[in-house]
């Protein structure tokens, strides 16, 4: 890990050098279209638009997510990544059937498409793949460094992206050097039927937060653990936790020996949530402390 400062300063270029990418992707890809008429580039194309919508309304939405605490927001600000998530979900379903029709409309066609310049096209898809791939490798070196996971998570998003860009690629070469056309529609409807079980996946995860879903059962585990065996803890009950945006908020009774001073007592509880924190670093945790009942 690096220092605070530096920390934030690669989260930054990472969320910027995403925004950047994307952008010149889309560019690439459209005059790839326009040169060819691949529908598999327009699937890539629109992928490509999404992925701008996606970085950069994530990227702003990261940032006013961390802002701090105010008489408005108690809780903070978290929250936008979620409202943030669920409006790309809807982004993504729209353009996903849009490409499937598009996909269908062409099975149906009496003749198959006419694909053009197929040379140009598998250059600039072939310099998409790469620059995205160097995007990837830059985002998990900041992931690792950082510890972030919403770049670590980018960075699986765009690893994932790859998959309508090989596609692309295979179309083309199957229309250059064997004549087959319906490649082309073929992999359009793989990149669209992505698209949708994509966004169905982002607006599921998006909802849940704005519901208060509890944090996953591997993660209260970790807690209940680092409470259970932790020197001075009795006992513990009433383990809350809560999901919004990337954060998570966590609310604990621990019972401590009642005839031990109050900083003992406060000690205990602030070495508990430090655990805590190093386990889950998105966390918001609130510890009560209570008299042990027991013999």
């Amino acid at each position: 890990m690096v220092e605070q400062t530096a920390r934030r300063r690669l989260n930054k270029a990472a969320g910027l050098a995403s925004v950047g990418v994307a952008g010149v992707l889309v560019l690439a890809k459209l005059w790839a279209f326009a040169a060819t008429g691949s529908l598999a580039i327009a699937a890539s194309a629109a992928d490509s638009a999404l992925d701008l919508l996606v970085s950069a309304t994530a990227f702003m939405a990261i940032l006013y997510a961390a802002r701090p605490p105010d008489a408005d927001h108690a809780f903070g600000h978290s929250s936008a990544e979620d409202l943030a998530a669920l409006a790309q979900s809807v982004a993504i379903s729209v353009a996903g059937v849009a490409i499937g029709l598009s996909a269908f409309a062409r099975f149906s066609a009496g003749a198959p498409p006419v694909l053009r310049a197929e040379g140009l096209g598998l250059v600039i898809m072939g310099g998409s793949v790469a620059l995205t791939l160097a995007l990837v490798l830059f985002q998990r070196w900041v992931a690792r460094r950082t510890g972030n996971r919403i770049v670590a998570a980018d960075s699986l998003h765009y690893l994932g992206d790859l998959i309508p860009n090989l596609g692309a690629i295979l179309s083309l070469l199957a229309a250059r050097y064997l004549g087959v056309v319906i490649v082309d529609t073929l992999v359009a409807l793989l990149a669209a039927a992505l698209m949708i079980i994509g966004a169905a996946r982002i607006a599921k995860q998006a909802v849940d937060s704005l519901m208060d879903r509890k944090a996953p059962d591997a993660i209260e585990g970790i807690i209940a653990a680092l409470a259970r065996d932790h020197p001075g803890v009795r006992d513990f009950h009433d383990l809350k936790t809560r999901m919004a945006g990337s954060q998570i908020f966590v609310v604990l009774h621990i019972e401590l020996d009642g005839d031990q001073s109050l900083r003992e007592a406060h000690d205990i509880g602030a070495d508990l949530r430090q655990k805590i924190l190093a386990a889950c670093p998105n966390a918001d945790v609130t510890i009560h402390k209570d008299v042990w009942q027991g013999g």
